[in-house]
């Protein structure tokens, strides 16, 4: 694999990291700990150095199972988490409070049985919460010792610049790292984010990369799925197959599919690598299920497209022109 740091830091990523949400879930598409574990011994044998974990994945089992893996591979690991989501009925246990954030906190490094966290997330806005409150509390755990660095995830374009602004003004610990769905088919967080994330420092590590399946290339237009995320994924979330199943995806898959044939790749390995060519992508996240599927995650971290196949893949999954992108775009430059 590859190496690179995340946002303007120190922290040296490899160029995937190590999805775990589905470690230790209780459903049909779980990952059960002696797979996660299999996966995770792959991983790190192809070079990894990333995991990508959450306190609500699972209910925590996700973390656990971490926890139990690590061992003596702990400080040579990125180990990531994040906090916000309800972690209990209590109204106290959710958001982006102190108390909320340095309870979450000390639970996950229980799980994880570990004395730090390497990089943790807010893993939503909270609209409740004043910022000031997030931030200080941030601040005491890096002081503390029990959070390296900070990232910052589903949060709006403004949210974040704010939340950077006030911790950099304040003095304390800025945001490095942000997690956002990003891929082929979902490319929104381009009219603002990537921007955003090049001046402020931030690098941008996807979720989704591969659009919740879609970009797998198991999937046709005349035949609704019946398994995998897309078939499981109800209508009005993100990676549900009513958001992907449009004529615009299917001409994005056209042209994966070719530049998979030239390469003698994978339609995975092309989706992930358009990512990683990416300034502002140090490492993107695979959500791997089964080993198999890690394997094929696997191929993107050595495939380098050549410059006009990117620009095939970026010419056929442009955005929409919007107000005032278009507009900035073709009048906001300035010449002396």
């Amino acid at each position: 694999m590859k190496y690179a740091p995340i946002g303007q830091s120190g922290l040296i990523t490899t160029n995937l990291t190590l999805g775990s949400m589905l470690f230790g879930e209780n459903s049909a598409r779980t990952t059960p700990e002696a797979e996660a574990k299999r996966i995770m011994d792959r991983y790190f044998d192809a070079g990894g150095n990333h995991i990508d974990a959450a306190n609500v994945y699972a209910e925590g089992r996700s973390e656990e199972i971490i926890g139990r893996y690590l061992g003596g591979r702990r400080q040579r690991t990125i180990l990531a988490t994040k906090v916000r989501f309800p972690m209990g009925d209590d109204p106290n246990q959710s958001g982006l409070s102190r108390l909320h954030i340095i309870e979450s906190v000390d639970d996950s490094l229980r799980r994880l049985q570990t004395d730090y966290i390497d990089l943790l997330y807010l893993h939503c806005w909270d609209p409740i919460t004043p910022l000031e409150e997030t931030l200080r509390a941030l601040d005491d755990l890096v002081t503390s010792g029990k959070v390296r660095y900070l990232g910052i995830s589903n949060f709006k374009a403004w949210q974040l610049m704010k939340a950077q602004m006030i911790a950099r003004q304040a003095g304390y610990s800025p945001f490095i790292a942000a997690q956002y769905q990003y891929s082929l088919v979902k490319r929104d967080l381009e009219y603002e984010f990537a921007d955003l994330c090049a001046s402020e420092g931030l690098g941008l590590l996807p979720w989704g990369p591969l659009g919740g399946g879609f970009l797998s290339g198991k999937y046709s237009p005349d035949q609704a799925p019946t398994e995998g995320r897309i078939a499981t994924t109800a209508d009005h979330t993100e990676e549900s197959w009513e958001r992907r199943n449009n004529d615009q995806n299917w001409k994005v898959l056209a042209v994966v599919d070719e530049i998979a044939k030239a390469h003698d790749s994978s339609h995975v390995a092309v989706a992930l690598a358009w990512l990683l060519a990416k300034d502002i992508v140090p490492s993107v996240i695979i959500g791997a299920r089964t080993f198999t599927q890690l394997e094929q995650n696997l191929d993107a971290a050595d495939l380098q497209l050549s410059a006009d196949e990117i620009t095939r893949l970026d010419e056929i999954s442009q955005l929409p022109e919007l107000y005032p992108y278009r507009m900035i775009e073709a009048y906001g430059g300035r010449s002396l």
